[in-house]
């Protein structure tokens, strides 16, 4: 700790020395124990194929969509509670306490695609709503609407505001991520000036604030948002701020697992309760360990991500399997009495599927985090799951037209289940009950480029494939520019052409997959020599010319795949993958209409791939083969096994697709 706040106070002194021009989606350049940073903001452009596709989506339908929702007071009361709090109009404060962080993000999105397409009509709509950010803000930096409104117009009373006062610091933390993000997409200071208020209030509250009075500090987004803060002002006292959460966080006598400050961090070593508040969690101390290098840190963020990766985690990277449950661990105050949890971690191999819980936030959570592994330590394996959930989890979370969302994400959706699921089983334009995930999946997705590549002092690290072009500078200011040529993942065949790069040898590091087996590559139409290994980075060095071209191979067959058999909801049963991409058998593509849950997949089927289309989306469907049991279960638990079964014809899809065409059922996991 000591030597903390000596670092701390190093960095104070030499702060502004060594900082140069940092566009990135985290501004990491100069991050002293990163070993990846980030390229600009505006270096990488899709160009063709799946992403493409995804981010004209964005751009075209989600974006405006969302705008106008959340400008409309009919449905969503986000932008008026900015105009009540700014006292452009009298009212009370309406909706969820985190409506100011998800209109934050749908900001955070507009920056973005704006660092892309230049597009003027996102700078004038996003002019507008930071200028009603600045009549909003109170003169020591504070902005929390409910808060502020409360203030002005005295109509929610104390009791209402206290309720509300739990995400306060969450929709701080959106907001100065989102400013950052502005501020290197337009070079514009205002949202940022906005973003420094926020972030001197809390520097000045934390330095007074006992543990109890902070400890409201739910859905942590703000320690991301601080690091970022001092990343882009370079102001170290941030950075010490940062260190000061964590050093308060687990430190009081109400603490929870629900909350991760049952205990402090610098002693936990699995992930526990709320799955968005905790991966949220590890991405801020990711960044904080960037910064000051504090062993501990990463040690105990590795110790969670092994018990993540390897024993609570879905197929489809999603996370947290619980709607509710309880913690096992007590509290810190009573440890021999449980307590309740809610859209939680679960215990090891704890993954029930059809009530599986799995917000589309807890996985873009897991990206952040694992985004953010990735650069600490340029190990692959954080990069696989930051492509797993994204294809599967986080794109499971949006319709294929863009204008409908997920909550929760389910790997099986039967109309034979006595009950309703809280969240409900399919995709909506709002969500009332909380929208939040709606907003969150619209800024990734407008993100997405910035995940593709990495650079290191000695080269460029190819994490996604897809077509696109990148030109960037170098970390030592050479211009590096690669048109990328893929029609992943829907094929594994990637083409890097060379444009342009560095007169010395550069380094090219490209992803092999986890999944993968057998890839090749190959330069100007070559074998290289250079090691494949599945689940790392495989290093083409020389001095390359225009014109240069280097291309990955990368199969793609059918692969069944089985849990580890303390998964005791998919024992006996399989999953399909295709590369990256998990499959599910809807009912909509079956030649029979049956009970979905009585579907054997005939593992000797030939397994033939196909394109259809659904939603006017062209995807990569499966035809197989099937067994259907007979049985009949009507007012029956358990009967005699029976070799009745008949025959019939299947065709799965990819995950993320399930649910466009109609409300039936569906299944990742099935017998055989």
């Amino acid at each position: 700790m000591t030597k903390n706040i000596t670092f701390i106070l190093l960095l104070m002194f030499f702060g502004t020395l060594a900082f140069g021009q940092d566009n990135g989606l985290v501004a990491n350049t100069n991050s002293p124990f990163t070993k990846l940073k980030s390229v600009n903001l505006e270096d990488v452009k899709w160009t063709s194929g799946f992403w493409k596709e995804q981010f004209d989506i964005e751009t075209q339908n989600t974006l405006p969509y969302m705008l106008d929702l959340y400008q409309n007071d009919s449905v969503n009361h986000a932008y008026a509670n900015f105009e009540i709090a700014a006292g452009l109009m009298e009212g009370k404060h309406r909706g969820p306490s985190f409506h100011d962080g998800d209109f934050y993000k749908i900001i955070e999105g507009m920056a973005s695609a704006y660092a892309i397409t230049k597009n003027p009509e996102l700078d004038k709509e996003m002019d507008m709503a930071i200028a009603l950010f600045e009549k909003a803000q109170r003169k020591d930096g504070y902005l929390n609407t409910p808060v502020l409104i409360e203030e002005r117009w005295g109509t929610l009373g104390p009791e209402q505001l206290q309720k509300q006062l739990g995400f306060e610091k969450y929709n701080m933390g959106h907001l100065m991520t989102a400013a950052c993000v502005h501020y290197r997409a337009t070079g514009k200071e205002s949202f940022l000036n906005v973003a420094k208020g926020v972030a001197d209030f809390l520097y000045d509250f934390y330095k007074k604030a006992s543990p109890e009075l902070a400890r409201n500090a739910i859905c942590p987004s703000h320690y991301m948002g601080i690091v970022e803060m001092y990343r882009t002002t370079k102001d170290a006292r941030y950075l010490e701020l940062a260190n000061n959460l964590i050093d308060i966080r687990g430190t009081t006598n109400d603490g929870t697992d629900d909350n991760q400050d049952r205990i402090p961090f610098r002693e936990q070593t699995t992930a526990m309760g709320h799955a968005v508040r905790a991966n949220y969690l590890y991405a801020g101390i990711a960044d904080l360990y960037a910064e000051t290098g504090e062993k501990k840190l990463l040690e105990n963020l590795q110790s969670i991500w092994e018990d993540v990766a390897y024993r609570k985690m879905y197929i489809t990277g999603a996370c947290g399997s619980l709607y509710d449950g309880v913690s096992p661990d007590g509290t810190v105050y009573k440890p021999s009495i449980v307590q309740k949890v809610h859209q939680a971690y679960g215990r090891p191999f704890q993954l029930p599927n059809a009530t599986a819980h799995t917000e589309t936030c807890a996985n873009i959570g897991n990206v952040l985090w694992n985004w953010r592994m990735l650069q600490l330590t340029a190990d692959a394996k954080y990069a696989d799951i930051v492509e797993l959930a994204l294809y599967n989890s986080v794109l499971s979370g949006i319709s294929l037209e863009g204008k409908e969302f997920c909550y929760n994400n389910p790997l099986n959706v039967s109309n034979q289940l006595p009950f309703e699921q809280r969240w409900g089983d399919f995709r909506e334009g709002y969500i009332s009950k909380s929208n939040c995930c709606a907003p969150n999946v619209t800024r990734t997705l407008a993100q997405v480029n910035n995940y593709a590549y990495n650079l290191s002092e000695n080269g460029l690290y190819v994490n996604l494939y897809g077509s696109n072009n990148i030109k960037t500078s170098t970390l030592s200011g050479d211009v590096v520019e690669v048109q990328q040529e893929s029609n992943y993942p829907w094929d594994g065949k990637v083409t890097l052409k060379i444009v342009k790069a560095p007169k010395k040898e550069f380094a090219f590091f490209l992803r092999i997959p986890g999944w993968s087996e057998g890839s090749t590559i190959a330069v100007n139409n070559a074998n290289t020599e250079e090691s494949i290994v599945a689940g790392s980075y495989s290093e083409i060095n020389r001095k390359w010319k225009k014109g240069d071209v280097i291309e990955l191979d990368i199969p793609m067959p059918v692969r069944l795949m089985e849990a580890n058999p303390l998964v005791e909801e998919t024992k006996n049963q399989l999953a399909v993958k295709r590369g990256p991409l998990v499959y599910c058998l809807e009912s909509e593509d079956m030649s029979t209409s049956v009970d979905i849950n009585k579907i054997l997949l005939n593992v000797d089927s030939e397994f033939k791939t196909k394109t259809i289309k659904i939603d006017n989306r062209e995807v990569v469907g499966i035809d197989a083969k099937a067994f259907v049991k007979t049985e009949d279960w009507s007012k029956t638990l358990y009967q005699p096994i029976s070799s009745s079964k008949e025959t019939i014809d299947v065709t799965l899809v990819p995950y993320y697709s399930w649910g466009n065409r109609s409300k039936n059922e569906m299944t990742v996991w099935m017998g055989y």
